[in-house]
């Protein structure tokens, strides 16, 4: 086979992956694309590691209290959610300094939850239906593997998913069956933190 044979069978393939990807019933998903990351904003459940340079009895593992707010060693109640750990640790080092010659502090998150619009929610016909937190990259597989699948009364191919809030929230019709049981990778769309995923029982 010739460099041109090679040219336009290459543009075949890429051709029938485009519209494959096009193909899915339903509401359009054309603006799925992921999205930018920034820096991760610690939320209420996360486990933090804080470590004060030179100061192993300040240094500690802790979860942010559903309140938000963690205390370490000389400071209490210093709000953590909502902040990056750099912004956590300069709050850190301000309290501290009133104690301490010129403090370090470093703020390492360990165990996952995020913010309220940092999380995806999966409802309805999920063996396990629950909260869980975005990760980069994440997809609608990644989201139903981690809740379980579906049940035996699940109308996968209804499943929609719903990004945004109030008027402005969009809905897309994701085939879930198609995903999961025909291996149709198309519908396997990159979510976003906040999303929804709302999976309808089926009609016997």
């Amino acid at each position: 086979m010739g460099w041109v044979q090679r040219a336009m069978l290459l543009l075949a393939v890429l051709a029938a992956a485009i519209l494959a990807g096009c193909g899915s019933t339903g509401t359009p998903i054309e603006d799925m694309d992921r999205p930018e990351m920034g820096d991760y904003v610690i939320g209420p459940g996360d486990a933090l590691q804080i470590h004060v340079r030179d100061n192993p009895d300040l240094s500690v593992s802790l979860p942010v209290r559903p309140d938000g707010k963690v205390s370490v060693p000389m400071v209490r109640d210093v709000r953590a959610a909502g902040k990056t750990t750099s912004e956590l640790a300069d709050t850190l080092e301000e309290q501290l300094s009133e104690f301490i010659r010129d403090p370090m502090v470093t703020v390492m998150v360990t165990s996952f939850v995020g913010t309220y619009s940092d999380q995806v929610r999966i409802i309805g016909q999920a063996v396990q239906p629950q909260a869980i937190p975005y990760r980069e990259g994440m997809t609608v597989l990644d989201a139903i593997i981690q809740v379980g699948g579906l049940t035996q009364f699940a109308a996968g191919n209804r499943t929609q998913l719903v990004r945004g809030t109030g008027e402005d929230a969009q809905k897309y019709r994701i085939r879930l069956n198609d995903l999961l049981n025909d291996g149709d990778v198309s519908q396997n769309r990159p979510l976003r933190p906040g999303d929804i995923l709302v999976i309808p029982e089926a009609f016997f």
